[in-house]
């Protein structure tokens, strides 16, 4: 716990100088050391995403899918996507040996440069987007399932084509994360619903239909087990079920809620319209579809602008004390919640603490040996 406290604490330092938003392509003086402190950010990273073994509580079972994998296990045992088949074969085939510390450390380091990126290109505030990013856990959990978080930081990153309105790009974009996770393809249905612009009618009808859903529990189960059959009698259909398991998110939406109310008057910004649509479907999965087992999965394709979001809120602010109240407000939740996160992250969904690396321990791992 004090190892992530001082990797968190560190690089958030590091990007407290990078305070605005970096776009535009004429380098100047400023933007080079934004630059440095980026570069910094992503080595420190990377680092501990690529030096860590047996954390996250998938670890193991990641393991004996590559194994399965590189020996070219039948396709029908083999639930990853061809995509990440892929790349897990080439990095096997060109290390001469079942390496899966490699892979780890491939993807950890690909994730992380996405979502810097996307947050280097698309945020108001790159410091506070990347202070999120770190406090609400989300760098953390990238350590669990890290084929889906590469999904998602790639699915963060197409967002920017959907603002540019430049929507074939976007396409491709989720089709090709679609190769290494096929949930990216409900990022298509939630930009769709996102950029719709909704009367008042229509939003009093949604909020009476919502709740109807659980009426429909039955048939939603069903279709969700047909493109997730690996579900299908695993105790995800009776664990990690309901609002309990989703507090957390729901507490994050409703806290970002009262955000855009209090800064409302950034909400004449249509990406930040667009972000906050975004919550407000990814609320919805949290409580109405709480019934589905692991929907915090595409849930977090909804909220995880959030981390854009909310800079984008407090830009908008010209009243400098209500603007201060704001930042202070989002501060105490980040610091809160990362706590809280923490406390949480040796349990059996996420196992992400005590952290682990190769480098305290003996070399097997070198000749192909399992890491247990």
């Amino acid at each position: 716990m004090i190892f992530y406290c001082a990797i968190t604490a560190l690089t958030i330092l590091w990007a407290l100088p990078v305070s605005g938003r970096i776009g535009g392509t004429k380098m100047t003086r400023q933007r080079a050391f934004h630059l440095v402190c980026v570069t910094g950010i992503f080595l420190t990273l990377s680092a501990v995403a690529a030096l860590r073994v047996g954390v996250g509580n998938d670890y193991g079972k990641y393991v004996d899918i590559f194994h399965e994998i590189s020996a070219g296990t039948d396709a029908a045992y083999v639930v990853t996507e061809p995509g990440f088949n892929l790349v897990v074969k080439a990095v096997y085939a060109l290390s001469g040996y079942e390496n899966y510390l490699l892979v780890f450390a491939l993807f950890g380091t690909a994730t992380v440069f996405l979502f810097l990126r996307a947050m280097y290109d698309l945020s108001e505030n790159f410091w506070l987007s990347f202070f999120l990013f770190m406090t609400l856990g989300l760098y953390f959990r990238t350590f669990t399932t890290v084929r889906y978080y590469f999904v998602l930081a790639l699915s963060l990153y197409s967002l920017r084509y959907v603002l540019r309105r430049e929507y074939g790009k976007f396409v491709l974009c989720v089709a090709f994360a679609a190769l290494f996770h096929k949930s990216a393809l409900f990022l298509l249905l939630l930009v769709l619903l996102a950029r719709l612009r909704y009367k008042k009618k229509a939003l009093i009808a949604g909020a009476i239909l919502c709740p109807l859903v659980f009426l429909l529990r039955g048939p939603i189960l069903a279709l969700a087990l047909f493109f997730y059959p690996t579900f299908r009698n695993t105790v995800y259909l009776s664990e990690d079920v309901g609002l309990a398991a989703n507090l957390s998110g729901i507490v994050r939406c409703l806290f970002l809620f009262a955000l855009a109310f209090w800064c409302r008057e950034s909400l004449q910004k249509e990406e930040n319209r667009f972000y906050l649509k975004l919550s407000v479907l990814g609320f919805l999965l949290y409580t109405c579809a709480s019934f589905l087992p692991l929907v915090s999965r595409l849930a977090y394709y909804a909220v995880a602008p959030q981390i854009l979001l909310v800079p984008g809120l407090l830009a908008g602010v010209t009243d400098r004390k209500k603007k201060r109240i704001a930042l202070a407000a989002v501060l105490f939740f980040g610091i809160a919640y990362f706590f809280g996160f923490l406390h949480a992250a040796s349990g059996s969904g996420i196992q992400v603490l005590p952290y682990k690396t190769w480098l305290f321990t003996d070399w097997k791992w070198i000749n192909g040996s399992d890491y247990f």
